[in-house]
């Protein structure tokens, strides 16, 4: 254990020179020490053991610890640096810039960087994304194990890209620019065809790819229709959840009152997203939707979500009142609905594109969200989308968690559906 006495060493008959002391110490020392080491002392003068009692406690520290000193000068003679615990070391002045503000060179282009890998979550999202879409490729992807690229080969990809309900039309899309590619190319093998395959339904669904803007108008009013059983609420509570992820604030309105136990289906997912609701039960749906959004601009919400009641396009006066909705809600804020949303089922195939058609014709559709992509071998419905009504598609889900839905993106989806 270092302790603050010293034993002092005896003091030779000549001692060696040492350092100037400071002006304090050197006046309180007698003439013995201060003399030059060739002046020998008195004979009758005692040697000093102790530093004198006019010293000050300041300057008896200097002398004995080199405090203020870069070294201390033990009796025989090597100098060794002061203990740490003792003596701090003195910040020495700064010469060159601290790592810290040293200048970092300039990232290079955007052009040049790397391909970020993607996060950890959205790889599991497709990993989750390809297990759904197994039932669709699976029968697109046997059209590549055989050894030739032919005539056969091209009529059974239009048979499979029509039971995946990719529709008439996108199928001799897909078709013809598929052909294109090959030959310009110059492909020989079916798995360089499958791969060019991948390309084209990318370049297809592309238009597709659009992502939600929130914040332009705050709040900003998201309306959302569908048929019934099409998982229009349970997207809502995933959506949600996404808005809330990204820090966005959110309001629901329980404007779907016909449907038994609807408001408090969609006051589960309030309560898992800890969000606000606003609803009234068996209400007019028009006047909830009202409220909600004005009670979003009074209290400052980013968003405000509107679940409406399920309708089917083929019933006039079901539509009217969602014309009804969308009217009411223009006049609690002008320039709402910012968003028009149809939650279409996957399963339907080309069911679902006759809802984007009609419920778009009423509405004026402004975004998509595909769910239940995981049921059935129909996913090719996006191509069909794409090429007779290329309505954008924000979101796809493909089960039943919180994190079964995600961004759309057709590069993704494109190499999942063939993977």
């Amino acid at each position: 254990m270092f302790s603050f006495f010293k034993k002092k060493a005896p003091v030779p008959d000549s001692p060696p020179a040492a350092a100037p002391l400071p002006d304090a110490v050197e006046d309180t020392l007698p003439p013995a020490v201060s003399a030059p080491p060739s002046t020998p002392a008195p004979a009758t003068a005692p040697v000093p053991t102790q530093v004198p009692a006019p010293v000050s406690a300041m300057g008896w520290l200097k002398s004995q610890f080199g405090f203020g000193q870069a070294e201390t000068e033990p009796a025989d003679g090597a100098p060794v640096t002061a203990p740490d615990a003792v003596i701090p070391p003195e910040r020495p002045a700064p010469t060159s810039p601290s790592p810290a503000s040293v200048a970092l060179p300039a990232p290079p282009p955007a052009a040049d960087l790397a391909p970020t890998p993607k996060p950890a979550a959205r790889s599991g999202w497709l990993d989750r994304l390809r297990t759904g879409l197994r039932k669709t490729g699976s029968s697109i992807t046997t059209v590549f194990t055989g050894t030739r690229i032919d005539d056969a080969l091209y009529e059974e990809l239009e048979d499979a890209l029509l039971m995946a309900d990719t529709g008439v039309k996108a199928t001799q899309h897909l078709l013809d620019d598929l052909k294109r590619r090959v030959k310009e190319a110059k492909a020989t093998e079916p798995a360089a065809v499958k791969a060019l395959l991948a390309d084209a339904i990318a370049a297809l669904l592309a238009p597709l790819e659009k992502p939600l803007v929130i914040g332009k108008q705050v709040p900003t009013v998201i309306m959302v229709a569908g048929v019934n059983g099409a998982g229009k609420t349970t997207s809502i509570g995933k959506l949600t959840k996404h808005l809330a992820h990204e820090g966005a604030s959110v309001l629901l309105a329980a404007a779907d009152t016909f449907r038994a136990a609807a408001r408090e289906q969609l006051g589960v997912w309030a309560d898992r997203n800890t969000v606000e609701i606003v609803g009234q039960q068996g209400g007019d749906p028009a006047a909830v939707s009202f409220d909600a959004v004005s009670a979003g601009k009074a209290r400052g919400r980013d968003v405000v979500l509107v679940d409406t009641a399920g309708r089917l396009p083929t019933q006039l006066h079901l539509m009217q009142e969602l014309q009804k909705i969308k009217r009411v809600i223009q006049k609690a804020d002008g320039t709402a609905p910012h968003e028009v949303l149809l939650v279409i089922d996957g399963n339907t195939g080309q069911n679902a594109l006759a809802q984007v058609k009609a419920f778009d014709d009423a509405l004026q559709l402004t975004g998509l969200i595909v769910t239940k992509l995981d049921g059935t071998a129909k996913g090719g419905v996006l191509a069909a989308i794409a090429q007779e009504r290329p309505v954008p598609v924000y979101f796809v889900g493909v089960g039943e968690t919180l994190e079964d839905l995600e961004t759309f993106d057709a590069r993704e989806f494109a190499q999942a559906l063939l993977g």
